[in-house]
């Protein structure tokens, strides 16, 4: 979701504005600085009053979309390596990702553009690094083990490069941080850069260790899944100035945690905004 500031004027007794205020504080934590707004849009935690604006129709802004999205998983940490605790976790989110643009779930994103079915598996390989990253995980970091990536791999402009952390690492843009880090304000977030090649579209997908970025029941990896297809979802509707309403909210912000995310087929996902429909959906 956009982060833009909100002023709201409240004809308030003096007494109930004190109490509201107070309700408001209990209720959820102040908002975060994010230092990298500028140039990415984060998913927001369980229970933010953020994900429930529904009254507006999403809208192009002139950007455009990814038609025919591919999606390149880079796993960073030895964790992810085939003797590692996390291994299993990484060979999860490739089979999610293997099948994601041929299910039902997917086909609720053609009304904005998006080819169904895709196949997000047909990129370049995925990427195994068994090198151990920072325990913070800065925006620059993440963009940094792209390049290193990018490097070795040839760069396609359809393709979101999406780099997956372990439990022992956390994201941090500015003061605000991800799961595991000291002050939580999102699950994940999506963004771009310019890089000699083309505009780089990428995600950091970081551990979902914490309730605020957690479905009740589900496993690690279901968790993990729904921030994938939440990522993939809004950066093949908006890589660059694309479909977002009048909040900024985007098309899986507006649905992010209501309706209650769901499983099918033991995969985790979530409700998709319809234009058509002015409501959340599963499916076209």
């Amino acid at each position: 979701m956009r982060i833009r500031g909100l002023k709201l004027a409240l004809a308030l007794p003096c007494g109930l504005l004190a109490v509201a205020a107070q309700a408001a504080a209990a209720e959820k934590p102040a908002p975060k600085p994010f230092a990298d707004a500028d140039h990415v849009i984060y998913v927001p935690l369980h229970g933010d009053s953020r994900s429930l604006l529904k009254a507006t129709l999403v809208t192009n802004h002139g950007g455009g979309v990814i038609a025919s999205a591919k999606v390149v998983l880079l796993f960073w940490g030895p964790s992810f390596g085939s003797v590692g605790a996390d291994h299993a976790y990484a060979s999860t989110l490739q089979a999610y990702r293997d099948q994601l643009g041929s299910t039902a779930e997917w086909s609720a994103l053609q009304q904005y553009g998006i080819t169904f079915p895709s196949n997000l598996g047909s990129g370049t390989a995925d990427w195994f690094d068994t090198s151990t990253p920072p325990t913070n995980v800065t925006d620059a970091t993440v963009r940094a083990e792209v390049n290193r990536y990018l490097a070795t791999h040839s760069f396609n402009n359809s393709t979101i490069y999406e780099v997956v952390i372990p439990s022992t690492s956390y994201s941090s843009s500015g003061t605000s941080t991800s799961c595991g880090g000291p002050s939580l304000a999102y699950c994940a977030y999506h963004g771009h850069y310019a890089a000699a090649p083309g505009t780089v579209k990428y995600t950091i997908q970081p551990y979902p260790s914490c309730s605020g970025c957690k479905v009740s029941g589900w496993s690690d990896v279901q968790n993990q899944e729904h921030f994938v297809f939440h990522e993939t979802c809004n950066t093949v509707t908006n890589p660059v100035n694309g479909w977002y309403d009048s909040t900024g909210s985007q098309v899986c912000d507006k649905c992010a945690w209501s309706p209650t995310p769901f499983l099918d087929g033991g995969y985790g996902y979530q409700y998709v905004w319809s234009n058509q429909l002015m409501g959340c959906v599963r499916t076209r």
